[in-house]
């Protein structure tokens, strides 16, 4: 395990499979969001963005009580006009630069999910929580919208169900959440490391160049209709073509078939059976199975009709 970043709010390590974790430091065992925890968070994920070895990207807190709980209250309270633009804008950085980071990135849920957290889990590319995690958006119960990232709640569960939870403010549950698609898995606590860690190994896995590529045609679909995204993929399709990786996996792939549908010849077959059989010598006078001559008779083990020949 080596270690990539190492600042006050923000640590990240890169592993042999080349899954990179960044954790939230020091932000309080809720993960609490203030402005040098997101300063801390935002300069690490545009560093790491920079590294090639990184194949994929685990975003967690620091603690199993939340994956992040939300922007700090007491931070917000103080907040004008000039400085609330100021502070949105920073979390909106923080919030884009993981939407864009050029692998996919895996947010670990446990505990609660709210506000801001929940607008930096929706701006991962896959979500994977813990059973009992709390999700909601309580932002209008002390008195501003929800902003910036929120507008990806509709798209991720459709627009009633986002109205719903922007505009009550109310929780909902892990089954709920699945449900609704706003998580893809949920899990127990106790197996929610190895299950995320897997997700990510099975990323790491493939084509890096595929999987940046794919990945980047994700978020240009967002902007574009149909037609238009149509048309734009038949040019990423024909770049793939340079990197060298459909021929190595398509390759890969060919040969595995060609080996598992190969035919064993009938000499292979033969010399497998002739030497899964023993060659046994049954002595009448002692009623024993003995092997004298071995050397000698081991030919004609092939042609015994069966497993011993009568002395």
């Amino acid at each position: 395990m080596k270690t990539l970043i190492s600042l006050k709010h923000a640590t990240a390590t890169l592993d042999e499979f080349g899954v990179a974790t960044l954790s939230i430091c020091e932000a309080g065992s809720l993960n609490i969001l203030s402005t040098p925890v997101i300063s801390d968070l935002t300069d690490a994920l545009k560093h790491l963005a920079q590294v090639a070895e990184v194949r994929t990207l685990i975003f967690r807190g620091s603690s199993d009580k939340a994956f992040i709980a939300g922007a700090n209250i007491n931070e917000m309270a103080t907040l004008t006009r000039s400085s609330a633009i100021s502070f949105i804008a920073r979390l909106g950085d923080l919030c884009e630069a993981t939407r864009m980071f050029p692998v996919p990135v895996i947010a670990r849920i446990p505990g609660w999910c709210l506000g801001a957290g929940l607008e930096l889990a929706m701006a991962c590319d896959v979500r994977v929580a813990a059973l009992n995690t709390q999700f909601g958006m309580p932002e209008v119960k002390v008195g501003i919208p929800s902003v910036i990232h929120a507008a990806l709640m509709p798209r991720l569960i459709g627009q009633a169900r986002a109205a719903w939870l922007l505009l009550s403010g109310e929780n909902i549950n892990t089954e709920q959440a699945l449900q609704w698609g706003l998580i893809h898995e949920a899990i127990a606590l106790t197996e929610l490391d190895q299950r995320i860690l897997s997700i990510a190994k099975n990323f790491a896995a493939l084509g890096p160049a595929v999987l940046k590529q794919q990945k980047t045609l994700l978020r240009r679909w967002e902007q574009l209709s149909l037609p238009e995204s149509i048309a734009d993929s038949v040019q990423e399709f024909s770049k793939a073509f340079e990197t060298g990786e459909p021929q190595k996996f398509m390759n890969e792939f060919l040969e595995h078939k060609r080996a598992k549908n190969r035919p064993v010849s009938q000499a292979q077959t033969k010399t497998h059976k002739t030497a899964a059989r023993p060659l046994q010598i049954h002595c009448r006078k002692t009623g024993c199975f003995e092997r004298p001559f071995r050397e000698q008779l081991r030919a004609l083990s092939a042609f015994a009709p069966t497993r011993m020949l009568w002395l």
